[in-house]
């Protein structure tokens, strides 16, 4: 069993959490900019609103086909040369790109150069953040026990809704002190700049942690083998099955995630016409509770295993849409926070338990190159797609029902693919020689 000095573990989670923190302030900021400001600035305008807004969520789904890669080409170098140095280097790309995006002038000014300035830093930090959380969930696992893994290594999960949580009192503040027209001239490219602040105290805390001893070990076994294989080949050589449920898995979490937290934005002001301030308001409330459901699942999963924690998330997910969507449409703000709120419950049954199964599934060696590789292909055909595809729905049949069936089908995805795996609650993470 790994045993670390619990002062050092929680400087490690801390190193680990602010990653997410940076990356999710950017991804809350980017889905509320999309719905909100990116749709009349950044396109022509066509005189119906809708079509601005879903060729923002568009783009908004191109920022996820450079994870992949940089999930390769971090996770390759992260298996060789460390998890903290890739790392660091993927925090200061984020935070590079997160404030050009504040900066780039709009369609009225610069034309189609808008949409494609807007798109090559959006694959850019795509590549950046294809290393980020592999990295930091495994940066936590290897120094973790295992016998607490599953609630340790939830904490990196944490810092989806933490930075959700700044990115929109960030906003609240700016629309709430700002007037309309401020706000959408200059106003939003301020909560932009601000992850500049973000990124440098991630970078300021992350010097203080080093890689765990149990990757230092392996390292030096492996470089002992005499022929070693390319990481990415040895992972679908030997671990298919778990690359399949790895990719499977993450569909109904993330295509209700996105859902919840970017397309409720849009549901609310186009059909239930709330006020941008008060939907901000909303998500901030469930989003703080968010942060505390995420590691009571970590430690429900470390008492009754990951596979139940996640199969019960997943059940569930099939039938938020037939309930949240009708809860919203009732315009009673308690009532649509509570469907926020459920929404994101479900989310973090699946969520939390997905990286210490994950770290658990693949030997240390290509533990980082697989880990990344399974997290950022899956939203590509998942929550990359799924505000668009619920907007195009909601267009088309002007009814939720359509978008609820979208997330059975998600939840079928995902309860086959957990099905494929053993349960791994309490497994050691040592060096295994691939066969």
């Amino acid at each position: 069993m790994v045993k670390t000095n619990n002062k050092v573990l929680k400087k490690v989670v801390a190193a680990s959490m602010i990653g997410s923190v940076a990356e999710w302030y950017e991804f809350f900021l980017y889905g509320t900019a999309s719905a909100l400001v990116f749709g009349e600035l950044f396109f022509q305008q066509t005189g119906n609103a809708i079509d601005g807004i879903l060729a923002a969520f568009a783009l908004y789904a191109v920022g996820f086909l450079a994870r992949p890669i940089g999930g390769l080409v971090f996770g390759h170098y992260g298996d060789k040369i460390g998890r903290k140095k890739l790392l660091q280097l993927s925090l200061i790309i984020v935070g590079i790109t997160t404030f050009l995006m504040g900066c780039i002038p709009t369609f009225h000014s610069i034309g189609y150069w808008a949409p494609i300035l807007l798109v090559t830093l959006r694959l850019v930090q795509g590549f950046a953040f294809g290393g980020e959380w592999g990295g930091a969930v495994i940066l936590v696992s290897e120094h973790s026990p295992s016998d607490r893994r599953g609630y340790w290594a939830s904490w990196p999960q944490a810092g989806v809704p933490l930075g959700n949580l700044i990115a929109t009192i960030i906003l609240l503040i700016l629309s709430n002190s700002l007037s309309s027209a401020q706000f959408m001239d200059w106003g939003w490219r301020v909560a932009f700049w601000f992850s500049a602040v973000v990124v440098l105290i991630g970078l300021w805390i992350r010097k203080s942690v080093d890689d765990a001893p149990i990757f230092k070990d392996a390292q030096k076994k492996q470089a002992q083998l005499e022929k070693q294989q390319l990481g990415i080949v040895e992972v679908f050589k030997y671990h298919k099955k778990a690359i399949i449920a790895g990719i499977g898995a993450r569909f109904a979490e993330n295509i209700l995630y996105y859902m919840v937290v970017t397309f409720s934005i849009t549901y609310l002001k186009l059909v239930v016409h709330k006020d941008t301030s008060l939907i901000l308001l909303l998500m901030f409330g469930a989003h703080a509770l968010h942060f505390f459901f995420i590691p009571i699942m970590g430690h429900l999963s470390d008492v009754w295993g990951r596979k139940p924690i996640y199969m019960t998330g997943a059940i569930l997910t099939a039938f938020w849409g037939f309930v949240g969507f009708p809860m919203m449409d009732t315009g009673n703000n308690w009532i649509i926070m509570a469907a926020i709120t459920l929404g994101l419950f479900i989310e973090s049954m699946t969520y939390s338990p997905y990286s210490a199964l994950m770290t658990e599934l693949f030997p240390t060696h290509i533990r980082y190159t697989a880990l990344s590789f399974c997290y950022q292909v899956a939203p590509i055909l998942a929550g990359s797609l799924a505000p668009l595809i619920s907007l195009s729905l909601l267009k088309r049949f002007d009814s939720s029902i359509p978008i609820s069936i979208y997330l059975v089908v998600a939840s079928v995805i995902s309860i086959l693919s957990i099905m494929l795996v053993k349960e791994t609650k309490g497994k050691e993470l040592t060096f295994k020689k691939a066969q």
